[in-house]
């Protein structure tokens, strides 16, 4: 059943055009399905967000979305590159010299965007 579909992620935005500037300019991401009050974006593994226009954005205190990738340092690095602000949370772990947290099995790294949303990026360890 739905262990053998592919599970999307909502993203908030109460700025469409300040959001949408921010996931295609700052992340790279290519818009496939425009809508008046949204906009779909694809990823690997037949994965994807749907950002949408909402006055709710950026009130959950957790996270909205993460990608699985192989070396978070790494990713930090580029984003960084591109104007990215990582998130300075406390925590219990090993943190690297690029702010990432390793604990649990993982090394991660939290960022927002321009909604407010909090998002992730996990290597496992």
């Amino acid at each position: 059943m739905l262990t053998h579909a592919p599970m999307y992620a909502y993203l908030p935005a109460t700025n469409l055009a300040r959001a949408r500037q921010f996931y295609e300019d700052k992340l790279g991401f290519r818009p496939i399905h425009p809508e008046a009050n949204g906009v779909t974006y694809e990823f690997a593994g037949q994965t994807a967000c749907f950002l949408y226009l909402t006055p709710n954005a950026g009130t959950s205190r957790a996270s909205q979305a993460f990608w699985r990738v192989a070396d978070v340092d790494r990713e930090i690095a580029e984003l960084k590159s591109r104007g990215i602000v990582f998130e300075d949370y406390p925590m219990e772990g090993t943190r690297s010299p690029s702010g990432a947290i390793t604990a649990g099995g993982a090394k991660a790294a939290w960022f927002k965007d321009t909604e407010g949303n909090i998002l992730a990026l996990v290597q496992p360890v």
